[in-house]
């Protein structure tokens, strides 16, 4: 595999900068080692001005849990929680994604990564749809941990609550979910 050349990803060329951000996703998803070595360049993008980057960073920090051993994706886990409250429904969505990645491969913070996900549907983002779009998303990530979360109240609660949600998406999600854990 060709090593991914990070400066690309702060080029004035919109065409290598954003080919740039789609590769390191895949790099990260992929091979996670691979890019492993390169994490501070990511985190030091979570920052970023520019939301692309900030949500390519986000993803691929998530990723990078996988092979972190020196636990720098779990010092992030507040950072990314705050995400999650930032008004932006891609960004949150972004990090609802890391955050489910790192539940996965950091099963010891799983706990308080799901009670923090499931907040999303007490904050606010753009629109109500914007905010119901993110409660899909959490509903997603939680279809990860369906043989743990049965006993759960608060996530039960949760998504019995958005078995009536606005959107037809996420209340069928949320319907299907309950239905699995019952089973």
């Amino acid at each position: 595999m060709d090593r991914l050349n990070l400066n690309d990803l702060l080029s004035s060329d919109p065409k290598v900068k954003y080919s740039c951000t789609k590769r390191a996703i895949e790099i990260s998803d992929n091979y996670p080692f691979e890019l492993y070595p390169d994490l501070d360049v990511f985190i030091g993008l979570l920052d970023n001005k520019n939301n692309i980057l900030k949500w390519t960073a986000i993803l691929v920090v998530g990723n990078l849990s996988y092979a972190d051993r020196n636990n720098k994706t779990v010092e992030l886990i507040p950072k990314l929680i705050g995400f999650l409250n930032c008004g932006k429904m891609i960004t949150a969505n972004n990090s609802i994604k890391a955050l489910t990645e790192i539940a996965l491969n950091k099963p010891e913070f799983r706990d308080e990564i799901i009670r923090e996900i499931i907040k999303v549907e007490k904050y606010n983002y753009d629109t109500t749809e914007c905010r119901n779009v993110a409660i899909g998303q959490a509903i997603k990530a939680l279809e990860n941990f369906k043989d743990e979360i049965g006993s759960k109240r608060s996530v039960m609660n949760f998504l019995k609550r958005q078995e009536s949600n606005t959107r037809a998406s996420v209340a069928r999600r949320a319907t299907k979910l309950l239905g699995k854990m019952k089973k």
